[in-house]
């Protein structure tokens, strides 16, 4: 089962999103500096419960490491205004969690709840049936309703529900939920 680091769907590709064209397309390494610009122009509600702080340049690098060697596929969303969302899907082929891909979905605040989120969802379900996942998983913090809301609209079932996991760049603590979705469910 191995894993490369692109996919046998077509990109790019166009599609309209609450009324404008979106461009969905391939996260490669000469996207580092849009994806910096894109974190650093990014609110602190925005950046508040990301696993990795993505404004750092050394995050993005190794983020572009992990996609150079087979173990993040990204999907970039572009409008008019630039980079408006991305989704990744993160796998090890390795490690005994290989049948398992984690879904990670960043949406610019002004485009969210407008289908964004869900489409971009869609792509990385698309991969990872590519890729012979079996299952796909989401970490969030519990106090996120709409995002939760989200993955149970899509089928996601709670799998765990861990106290004061998280703890958000300005110290506070949040239960962390973790959720997933068989890829042929």
């Amino acid at each position: 089962m191995g894993m490369t680091a692109s996919s046998k769907r077509t990109y790019p590709w166009t599609d309209t999103v609450d009324g404008r064209p979106v461009t969905f397309r391939l996260m490669t390494s000469e996207d580092r500096d849009r994806m910096l610009g894109f974190a650093q122009s990014l609110t602190e509600s925005d950046l508040i419960f990301l696993r990795v702080d993505i404004t750092k340049p050394e995050v993005v690098d190794e983020w572009v490491h992990h996609i150079k060697t087979g173990r993040t596929i990204t999907v970039l969303a572009e409008d008019e205004d630039g980079l408006a969302g991305y989704a990744s899907l993160h796998h090890n082929e390795n490690a005994w969690t290989r049948h398992l891909g984690q879904l990670r979905i960043l949406v610019k605040g002004e485009r969210r709840k407008a289908g964004l989120g869900r489409k971009l969802a869609n792509e990385v379900f698309h991969i990872a049936k590519e890729l012979k996942l079996e299952r796909i998983f989401v970490q969030m913090a519990a106090d996120q309703p709409h995002v939760r809301q989200l993955f149970e609209e899509m089928s996601f079932n709670p799998e765990a529900l861990l106290t004061d996991w998280l703890m958000a760049r300005d110290g506070r603590t949040h239960d962390l939920l973790v959720m997933s979705h068989f890829v042929d469910g």
